[in-house]
């Protein structure tokens, strides 16, 4: 008998047709002989209206209560889900997170897990009964109910695997796995059967939406094996495992691509130690997070221009901080730029391959993309262009790199 842990998105809970699909589906995995635990999200669109009545009702409101009112969502569908299940006639029971007892810190609206205690859940599971679990909260040392952030409900479900020793975690969404890229842009897109922990961090990280980043490292730290299936097809998904488990493995896995970043060059900055730190200080400070950063100095020495990107929706705010700082950083000006996309090519296999970064500026080059900034890390090359050019480059790359299915 095998344990898992099946976790349903939104749009897989949508409405009560859509909730009853589920526990089919649900069943159909009990038919098999394991024991189930399930994750839910709240239903499609219900969190972002309960957001809308806290921001209605107070703009600054109090995150303790925001938690409170957000987190409802998820406790209407664990407890819709419970009843559709035994209306098939499955033994099932709905948990909210603060009795399984999922412990998180005090941070509402973004809380980390810090443990779970499966006790309750396991002793359900002994006796035969589905668990259904309200994904995205905990419950803090005191004793408030806490949310984990939007797409939170992907962590609880790998919390809860890892808590579980669940021989697997599926995540079932509206996507039937993970693609070389987005299949929305490149027509020729694979879906991939096996992708590493660390190409998926990757995805997720720069701009893949099918899994929620912090989810991902979860599994990876608890080496949880992730299946990534759609609600309504029954076709073979995407596993997401550690790099062991998959033989041959891709030079390039992936392609991926942000819209949320933004450019700022720093003009003509005193060439001085220290200079950097006195930069992205004042913007550590006010929780903006830098990310490819390129430093160019002129030829007299004297000063240096510095580039680097924040998130599109920081980009007034870190323009606003760096103005205060202007007198004592000693900068001719600011060149603010939104109009920027952020592309990268991910594949464990870059570390015995050479030439993955001469393949992609030789592509891009003959596609007329100048590249702004570049950025790598052992498994990943990522160039800032211009937005205009995103949907050729993304294609460019995929068909550089031989993704391209026949």
């Amino acid at each position: 008998m095998a344990r898992i842990v099946q976790k349903f998105g939104g749009t897989s809970v949508a409405d009560v047709e859509r909730i009853k699909n589920v526990a089919r589906r649900v069943q159909a995995e009990v038919a098999r002989g394991n024991q189930v635990a399930v994750v839910v999200s709240a239903m499609s669109g219900v969190t972002n209206q309960l957001v809308k009545y806290c921001n209605d009702i107070a703009p600054l409101h109090d995150p303790r209560e925001y938690d409170a009112v957000v987190a409802s969502g998820e406790q209407v569908t664990s407890g819709l889900l419970a009843l559709a299940l035994q209306e098939i006639g499955l033994p099932a029971r709905s948990f909210q997170g603060w009795q399984v007892a999922i412990h998180t810190d005090g941070a509402h609206a973004k809380a980390r897990i810090l443990d779970i205690d499966a006790t309750q859940l396991e002793a359900s599971m002994a006796r035969g009964e589905v668990a259904v679990i309200a994904g995205f909260q905990g419950v803090s040392s005191a004793g408030r109910i806490t949310t984990l952030g939007r797409g939170g409900s992907d962590t609880s479900a790998v919390a809860l695997a890892a808590a579980l020793k669940a021989d697997r975690c599926d995540i079932y969404t509206d996507v039937d796995g993970v693609y070389t890229c987005d299949p929305r842009i490149v027509r020729k897109a694979r879906k991939l059967d096996k992708i590493t922990y660390e190409e998926m961090l990757e995805m997720a990280s720069l701009g893949a939406k099918v899994l929620q980043t912090r989810s991902v490292e979860m599994a990876m730290n608890h080496r949880v094996r992730v299946q990534v299936l759609s609600s309504f097809e029954d076709v073979p998904g995407t596993l997401v495992v550690d790099e062991d488990e998959i033989v041959e493995k891709e030079v390039v896995s992936g392609i991926a691509y942000s819209r949320d970043e933004a450019k700022i060059t720093v003009v003509r900055v005193p060439d001085r130690p220290g200079v950097a730190a006195s930069i992205f200080g004042p913007l550590t400070d006010a929780n903006i997070n830098v990310d490819m950063i390129v430093q160019n100095i002129s030829e007299d020495g004297q000063a240096t221009d510095l580039t680097f990107t924040v998130g599109k929706a920081d980009l007034e705010r870190a323009v606003k901080v760096l103005s205060q700082f202007k007198d004592g950083l000693g900068y001719s000006h600011l060149i603010p730029d939104e109009n920027v996309v952020k592309i990268s090519v991910i594949g464990v296999g870059m570390r015995s391959h050479a030439g993955v970064a001469q393949r992609m500026f030789k592509a891009l080059a003959e596609n007329g993309i100048n590249i702004q900034v570049i950025s790598t890390s052992e498994i990943k090359i990522s160039v800032l262009v211009a937005e205009q050019y995103t949907e050729l480059a993304v294609r460019a790359l995929h068909t550089a790199y031989g993704l391209d299915k026949a």
